[in-house]
């Protein structure tokens, strides 16, 4: 389970924040890791309020979706790595940015993600 997910979660991962990477055209700024991060937030917030509902999600399900597919989505090593490149490079200012926008606009995603979830099930 935890591989299918992994393939189809790695798939979306290059294919969205390659579509985001040219949509943007920046070479400057990591913008198509930002977007599957937050994303992947925003789902995981929504994933990890179905399970605590009791939302009938099984083990199995949740190994598939959380681990597996949001595990490969979701890339904090890239994100780690992008940052590293921008503060060698002595871009300082967007490195800063970099992780204020993961840190504010993930942890933001997975509360609205959850408070989709509450709101849905009332």
């Amino acid at each position: 389970m935890v591989g299918t997910g992994g393939f189809v979660g790695a798939l979306l991962r290059y294919w969205i924040s390659g579509w985001v990477q040219h949509i943007t055209r920046s070479i400057a700024f990591p913008f198509g890791t930002l977007a599957v991060n937050i994303i992947g937030c925003y789902c995981i917030g929504l994933l990890s309020q179905l399970v605590e509902s009791q939302a009938g999600i099984n083990t199995e399900m949740r190994l598939l979706l959380m681990v597996g597919l949001m595990g490969a989505f979701t890339t904090y090593s890239t994100f780690g790595n992008e940052t590293f490149n921008l503060i060698q490079d002595h871009r300082f200012a967007l490195a800063l940015l970099n992780v204020g926008l993961h840190l504010v606009l993930g942890l933001s995603a997975v509360l609205i993600g959850r408070f989709t979830i509450i709101n849905l099930w009332r």
